[in-house]
């Protein structure tokens, strides 16, 4: 029988123990007893703090959802964009692998570093569609430290702004922009930004656009480059660095060359002190010898195989008959 107990204190002081039956509902009443004032109040007063510090927490912590990793989303730091484009370094909030909404943990591997600003890159390498392209000069080339490659700063015209730096790019540097369309292949020097329908076969090219106008989203990575392979009618077949074959439309823009910091991935990081300076917190206790993810398992020992001597099955006899 399912019983749930119930103290209550009457107003004669007497306080009433009682059991509720949950299948029938009957309440019985056990015993009853008179304490003391003293054990009443502590009883009553304990009781009240009971249901505060309840409620208190009950509403101090909602029911919040953990996001799970992925999805395009970066745990790392959130950039403070304003309203229009500059050129001065944005100011950051490390995240630390947390949610910023519930403050969850959900990349554990992420934690501390040196807190970098960021520059903002225009991705839209935008130019006339007709007549002689558009000149751009490097002006300085930057490393930033919220990207794995460098940063160039150009100007043109009475502006400037930010985009990937090439393996070669130097300042002082001209590079080229045009959205034309020509009959003949152009020949495009590193850093110009050009169709992917006026790139010759064989091209090493970066930050090629989704969809024309969209901006640079493909390849940003350092030392990363995809190669023009064949055009098929109004499409351009690319081999991106994972070497899996992108098709694009031909009116997509991109930006020649290979992009810089090209040992970036071949350099070692040297320390572990170094390796929590790039923001990357150390994960231990993932390895234990005996039951650990990697470590050796613990198993019971396989039965006992019996080996036996190979039977001798007889060949069946040969019945030759002289009817078809």
């Amino acid at each position: 029988m399912l019983c749930l107990q119930i103290v209550a204190a009457g107003a004669n002081g007497y306080v009433t123990k009682k059991s509720k039956n949950r299948n029938t509902g009957n309440l019985l009443i056990i015993n009853a007893q008179k304490p003391s004032t003293h054990t009443l109040k502590i009883r009553i007063i304990k009781q009240r703090k009971a249901v505060q510090v309840t409620a208190v927490r009950y509403a101090s912590k909602p029911r919040l959802v953990k996001p799970k990793p992925g999805y395009g989303i970066s745990y790392r730091r959130i950039v403070h964009f304003p309203e229009e484009y500059t050129v001065k370094p944005l100011e950051v909030t490390n995240l630390a692998g947390r949610d910023p909404d519930s403050g969850r943990i959900v990349a554990k591997g992420i934690g501390g570093g040196i807190k970098h600003k960021y520059h903002w890159i225009a991705w839209i390498r935008d130019g006339p569609t007709e007549g002689p392209p558009q000149e751009e000069k490097v002006i300085q080339i930057i490393d930033c430290g919220c990207r794995t490659a460098h940063v160039a700063l150009v100007a043109v015209g009475d502006k400037v702004k930010y985009i990937l730096a090439t393996e070669n790019m130097k300042a002082g540097d001209i590079i080229k922009t045009s959205r034309n369309l020509p009959r003949i292949p152009v020949r495009a020097n590193e850093g110009d930004a050009y169709l992917l329908g006026a790139l010759p076969l064989g091209t090493i090219v970066h930050c090629i656009e989704k969809e024309p106008g969209q901006g640079g989203v493909y390849i940003h990575a350092a030392g990363t480059y995809g190669t023009i392979l064949r055009k098929q009618d109004d499409r351009i077949v690319i081999q991106m660095p994972s070497k899996r074959l992108f098709s694009f439309d031909e009116h997509c823009m991109a930006v020649v060359g290979r992009l810089s910091n090209v040992d970036h991935g071949s350099t070692p990081i040297g320390s572990p002190q170094r390796n929590r300076w790039l923001g990357n917190r150390p994960r231990s206790g993932l390895w234990k010898r005996k039951d650990g993810r990697h470590g050796r398992k613990i198993r019971p020992p396989k039965p006992v195989k019996e080996i036996h001597a190979r039977k001798k099955f007889p060949l069946p006899a040969i019945v030759m008959t002289m009817t078809p």
